[in-house]
């Protein structure tokens, strides 16, 4: 068990050192897929972790522009309520006064 935790805190510190800090802001996820695909990426020698990890980040990006539009749709009605004269005066106003 000490030497299991010794090994452990020598390759936490070693990719620390290896890969700087971004290494230990990473997490682990894993996913089950059929046996044949599984042989088909080993075959065309593909990385799954690069295609996954973009896959990931582009549906999460995907989300949160939903997500923003969403609360655009929320604001809409009050932000139309909004005098653009008012808008403009205020910052004229505040550009004169730096």
């Amino acid at each position: 068990m000490l030497v299991s935790f010794a090994v452990e805190t020598f390759l936490s510190y070693f990719f620390v050192l290896l890969f700087g800090e971004k290494m230990t802001q990473c997490v682990t996820v894993s996913t089950k897929i059929p046996k044949q695909l599984k042989e088909k990426i080993q075959r065309f020698k593909i990385k799954p972790s690069k295609i996954l990890r973009k896959a990931l980040e582009d549906e999460v990006a995907r989300r949160e522009v939903e997500e923003l539009k969403e609360e655009i749709k929320k604001l809409k009605p009050i932000l139309e309520k909004v005098n653009m004269d008012d808008i403009v005066k205020s910052i004229r106003e505040d550009r004169e006064n730096r």
